[in-house]
């Protein structure tokens, strides 16, 4: 039986969720954060933009199971303008959306206002000041992930996303700082 080894990361805002970039400009790669062993995979992705928690692992299987349907993953999205109760429950209903160029209604997902934000989530990346107006915070918990869903989604009711952290994926909770890597022995969903 291999032993595989699995990494929780906070993946900070402007890296890639990947190793290796084909294209001919120079990205930030999680390689650049820790030396991960030969063989590891991101378990998802989040975009360049994106930020919070990140799950790696040399296994295989265990990418297929996380990245299945039964597998919560929760997002903090600051959004642009003061959200209305209104647009949770739209969110929380489903939206429509485009994914590779069709339409797609989004199924439905708990969506709430976040009042208090955890310390994990740090001050990121400096979005804007308030002479551009107002943001607030909303949680949107998902059991899909089409690309760039959320920010999908937000944009659909209204509110565009302006920040995007994952803070939760199944059980595991973001409780890193920007950057910090944890290797594990094991994790359960």
């Amino acid at each position: 039986m291999q032993n595989h080894q699995h990494f929780l990361i906070h993946k900070p805002h402007g890296f890639l969720s990947q190793f290796v970039y084909a294209k001919k400009r120079s990205k930030k790669l999680l390689g650049e954060l820790y030396d991960f062993p030969e063989g590891t995979m991101a378990i998802g992705r989040l975009d360049e933009a994106s930020e919070g928690l990140l799950l790696l692992t040399t296994d295989g299987m265990m990418s297929e199971i996380v990245r299945g349907k039964s597998v919560e993953k929760e997002y903090y999205a600051q959004v642009d303008g003061i959200i209305t109760e209104e647009a949770i429950e739209r969110l929380k209903n489903g939206v429509e959306i485009g994914f590779n160029g069709i339409r797609y209604v989004t199924k439905k997902c708990d969506s709430k206002i976040v009042f208090e934000l955890p310390d994990c989530i740090g001050e990121g990346k400096k979005i804007r000041d308030e002479r551009h107006g107002p943001t607030s915070w909303i949680s949107i918990t998902l059991t899909e992930g089409k690309f760039r869903q959320v920010r999908k989604m937000t944009a659909a009711v209204g509110f565009p996303t302006l920040r995007l952290v994952r803070i939760r994926v199944g059980n595991i909770h973001l409780q890193l700082k920007a950057g910090e890597v944890l290797s594990i022995f094991e994790f359960e969903i």
